[in-house]
C-alpha cells in the first residue's frame, strides 16, 4: 500500500521595521545597493531565513543581531538588524563599510540603538 503525504509550505510574515536614522543612512546608498536592501527585506517580511553571503549573524554585537552585505563597484555596505522577539525585525544602522574591520564606534552605536528598542 503507497501512502502519501502531502507537506505544505506556509510563510510566516514578520514585520520588518526601518529606524528613521536608518533610512536617512539607507538614502545615501547607490540606488542599486537600495534596491537589493529592499529585496532582502522583502525575503525577510515573508519569514525567509537569511544567510551567508547576503546575511551574518553577529553575536558579538547581541543576541538576534545580523548585518546584511551588500557590494557594488562604488564600495562595500552593511545594514545591521536585530530579530526581537520573533514579533518584528528592526534594520538599526546603515553604512559604507572602509575598512576590513567594522568600527567600535559603529558597533557601540548599534548596540545603543538596539537598547534603545
Amino acid at each position: 500500500m503507497l501512502t502519501l503525504r502531502l507537506i505544505y509550505e506556509t510563510l510566516v510574515f514578520v514585520k520588518v521595521i526601518v529606524l528613521d536614522v536608518c533610512k536617512k543612512e539607507l538614502s545615501k546608498f547607490p540606488q542599486e545597493v537600495i534596491e537589493d536592501f529592499v529585496d532582502a527585506v522583502a525575503l525577510l517580511n515573508k519569514g525567509v531565513i537569511l544567510n551567508m553571503p547576503l546575511s551574518k549573524q553577529m553575536p558579538s554585537i547581541g543576541k538576534g543581531t545580523f548585518e546584511l552585505r551588500f557590494k557594488d563597484r562604488s564600495g562595500i555596505y552593511r545594514v545591521f538588524y536585530v530579530i526581537k522577539k520573533k514579533d518584528a525585525i528592526y534594520a538599526v544602522h546603515a553604512f559604507q563599510k572602509k575598512t576590513q574591520k567594522t568600527p567600535n564606534k559603529v558597533i557601540e552605536l548599534v548596540k545603543k540603538r538596539i537598547r534603545s528598542l
